[in-house]
């Protein structure tokens, strides 16, 4: 499919990441993790944790696979952003 395919669709890919972002810091908190504690156990920097969770950044799909292994859950658990209201 073309880029244009998904233009047409009106898709708010800042809401999507919004979203994506809440989920990373609701299932670290889920899991009692510090950021620092979620930063070493994915072998990324804290600051990433914190740019994540604040919206700064937007994780690639490697950084939240890396999250998700960290946080032993599954990838699509990051992804699915059907119940998170903004």
């Amino acid at each position: 499919m073309s880029i244009s395919y998904y233009n047409n669709m009106n898709v708010n890919y800042n809401m999507i990441n919004e979203k994506i972002c809440l989920k990373v810091k609701f299932e670290r908190l889920k899991k009692g993790f510090s950021q620092e504690e979620l930063a070493l156990k994915a072998n990324i920097s804290r600051n990433t944790i914190w740019k994540i969770e604040t919206g700064k950044a937007s994780p690639t799909v490697e950084t939240l696979a890396k999250i998700a292994q960290a946080l032993e859950i599954e990838f699509s658990v990051l992804t699915d952003i059907s119940k998170v209201d903004l």
